[in-house]
């Protein structure tokens, strides 16, 4: 119940002793401050490393063939490994977990791409219709390649937006005829990258296009594919199951890491996630060590106004307080100090992390591993219950204390 005669006796007490209230508060201030800095900074650096997966989907695997380096079933190390169009037939269809898959063909060496008058190198390459799934790529107009231009072997190409910016300016690409390596190929879309900008720099043609043009033959670079909603153990489950259909095919030990590299990024993105997991409790544990240190001193001071108001307290016993009245005096004032000084510590570390990602957006500041600083409700939640409970505790035992005082030990006090 709200009484007011007591919130008047507290003001009195704190503005009697504007310099303790104020040190004891700031160190309760600066703990939740510091554990809000800290929390939203680690969020920022885990958004920052996912940041560095958002091209390309957190849930594939991909397959580059190398050479071998064991004997195998009387074959000699040093073989080279090459994949084609009958294994990415063979993954689809026989393994499963599969969910999107593609195979890339990179057309190496100098690709002069010309518009008219305009000139500009771009890297070209040959890819499956299921491919803007793998790169997470998401088309700003027109549309990506598809399954019949694949098939029927059309002369078109998805553009980056580097690719129109540079070759078209501000003329829309669509349908337009661009010129790579003396073929030419009509624009269907452009498409937009989530991270890397080496992405939106290259050009995507049909792989059968691409196999015929600059190969004639039916080899593939790379194979990439999806697992759906598998787990890190299903991924690693899928992943030995490939390993063992493409070292049968092509007579090599399983056991063989040089012959087949195979970049997991479900259990790469996992381990992230897992790092992150442990920094972000680790972060919560400094910040929590900073406010039990504010907490200690709250407690301290409560234990000196318990000591210097012991005659105070006697008088009140002795004319009918009952001890419950005494120690809600107490924590009242201990709550009052530490919840006031713990919203001013989580107003000015909210107010620094929005200053800094507002300086980071309207000033274009990138920091490779370091985006979108912030901090959650929950976080702020947390924090609301923390200092609640923290005050209590802070001025529990001095309260406790108070209220076994005896008047007639309190009034002999000088």
């Amino acid at each position: 119940m709200f009484d007011l005669d007591n919130w008047q006796e507290i003001y009195q007490t704190v503005k009697k002793n504007k310099l303790r209230t104020f040190l004891t508060a700031f160190s309760v201030s600066w703990g939740i401050f510091m554990l809000i800095l800290l929390l939203a900074f680690g969020t920022g650096f885990q958004n920052g490393v996912e940041g560095q997966f958002s091209d390309v989907a957190t849930n594939s695997l991909w397959l580059n063939a190398g050479q071998t380096s064991l004997p195998y079933k009387g074959m000699k190390a040093g073989r080279q490994v090459q994949m084609d169009n009958r294994d990415y037939e063979t993954i689809k269809e026989q393994v499963k977990g599969v969910e999107y898959i593609t195979s890339r063909f990179f057309c190496f060496g100098e690709f002069t791409i010309r518009y008219k008058d305009k000139y500009s190198s771009f890297e070209v390459m040959g890819c499956h219709p299921e491919h803007r799934y793998l790169e997470n790529q998401t088309p700003v107009k027109g549309r990506f390649i598809n399954d019949l231009d694949h098939k029927e072997r059309r002369k078109v190409a998805a553009i980056g937006t580097k690719v129109a910016e540079g070759l078209f300016g501000d003329e829309d690409p669509i349908g337009k005829m661009i010129d790579v390596k003396g073929i030419m190929y009509k624009v269907i879309g452009i498409f937009k990258d989530g991270g890397d900008e080496g992405e939106v720099r290259r050009i995507f043609i049909p792989l059968s296009v691409a196999q015929l043009t600059y190969e004639g033959t039916q080899r593939v670079h790379q194979i990439m594919f999806t697992t759906g909603d598998a787990d890190m153990e299903e991924a690693n489950a899928i992943k030995q199951s490939v390993v063992n259909l493409m070292a049968q095919k092509h007579i090599f030990d399983p056991a063989d890491a040089r012959a087949l590299f195979v970049w997991n990024n479900v259990e790469e993105f996992q381990k992230f996630r897992s790092l992150f997991d442990g920094i972000q409790l680790f972060l919560w544990g400094v910040g929590l060590f900073t406010i039990i240190a504010g907490i200690v001193g709250v407690s301290n001071i409560m234990l000196i106004v318990v000591k210097e108001r012991t005659r105070e307290i006697g008088v009140r016993k002795a004319i009918g307080a009952t001890p419950w009245s005494v120690i809600s005096l107490f924590l009242q004032e201990s709550i009052a100090i530490t919840l006031l000084a713990g919203y001013i510590g989580l107003l000015a570390g909210v107010g620094l992390i929005e200053l800094i990602s507002w300086a980071m957006t309207n000033f274009a500041i990138e920091a490779e591993f370091f985006s979108n600083p912030r901090v959650d409700l929950k976080v702020a939640l947390i924090a609301t219950i923390l200092l609640v409970f923290a005050g209590t505790l802070a001025g529990f035992f001095p309260a406790r204390k108070a209220a076994k005082i005896s008047p007639i030990e309190a009034l002999k006090d000088e």
